[in-house]
């Protein structure tokens, strides 16, 4: 894989050949590790690592104190509960990693768009949908791929007995469901942000401005020539002092 890499870069950047990086290479649906590597030769192991290595030490606590400022919800009270939570399963809702990822999208929720700006604007909890969905342990992976009837970004599917006892993700991408390689939450969302580079694929529009901050603040990923919203500098610099 590591020989085919300069290929599969060509192939994922041409709108003929892309549609068939999995039937070339099938390896990506079986061995987990694939995506983490491919990551790793475009950007070096560095900047791979930095999800991992920074943000349970630092931003996973700015996240918290500036959640606790927004104006509460019932939707976002449930979020920052299982967030704070040092308890292993939680009654209801995502664990206490994945809820504090899915904070992002009420300090950067979806930028209205079309063309007079108003329709179209999604909540966040309409958002986070776009980010993970949930299906119970038994339910078959297959049949949740064939109900895809729209082309979607990428996404987290969460496999478990409930949400906060999830116990396999996948990548969903093009009706393919790529195994990650533990039931970690942070290590899954990590391999799902690198999905979108290894596989030259735009981020979902609701969510940009939260893929936005990780990749230039967290990441550092061109962080002086990609355009961000207004909102994601401001939580960038709030982050960064």
């Amino acid at each position: 894989m590591k020989q085919t890499f300069i290929h599969r870069q060509e192939m994922v950047h041409d709108p003929v050949k892309s549609s068939e990086i999995f039937t070339t290479f099938p390896r990506f649906l079986d061995i987990t590790g694939m995506i983490v590597q491919d990551f790793s030769l475009m950007f070096g192991d560095d900047i791979s690592a930095k999800f991992l290595e920074k943000w349970p030490t630092h931003y996973r606590q700015k996240v918290l104190e500036q959640t606790r400022g927004l104006t509460q919800t019932s939707d976002l009270e449930d979020l920052l509960h299982n967030a704070e939570s040092t308890t292993e399963e939680l009654e209801d809702g995502w664990d206490s990693e994945m809820s504090s990822i899915l904070l992002l999208i009420h300090l950067m929720p979806p930028s209205p768009h079309g063309r007079n700006k108003r329709p179209g604007k999604l909540s966040a909890r309409q958002a986070i949908d776009h980010l993970v969905k949930f299906i119970k342990t038994g339910t078959s992976i297959e049949g949740h791929l064939d109900s895809i009837t729209e082309s979607r970004q990428p996404y987290l599917l969460a496999v478990g007995t409930k949400r906060s006892a999830t116990h396999k993700y996948f990548i969903v991408i093009d009706k393919h469901a790529i195994p990650c390689q533990s039931p970690d939450s942070l290590a899954s969302f990590d391999k799902l942000f690198k999905a979108h580079f290894v596989f030259a694929t735009s981020y979902n529009r609701d969510l940009a401005n939260v893929y936005h901050f990780l990749q230039t603040a967290v990441y550092q990923i061109d962080t002086a020539t990609t355009k961000v919203n207004p909102r994601v500098k401001e939580m960038r610099a709030r982050m960064l002092h």
